[in-house]
């Protein structure tokens, strides 16, 4: 598996369960204040698409996920 593909999943989740946690009809509610958290997920993969620099990249990378697309 490359960086590439786990960013997707680790993204994905984030903002699943900040959206589990934050909104009220949820059976997991614990605050809206998670909403925050999904808002921040957001803007970091704005920020990656448009820097090409991504922190979370280079965490993976430095414990040994392979670098690459997610066909490579």
């Amino acid at each position: 598996m490359t960086t590439e593909r786990l960013i997707r999943i680790i993204a994905g989740t984030f903002v699943l369960l900040s959206l589990a946690l934050g909104i009220p009809g949820s059976p997991i509610f614990v605050s809206e204040w998670f909403l925050a958290f999904t808002a921040f997920v957001g803007i970091n993969l704005l920020q990656s698409g448009i820097t090409r620099w991504c922190l979370m990249e280079d965490i993976l990378t430095k414990l040994g996920v392979k670098r690459g697309g997610i066909h490579g």
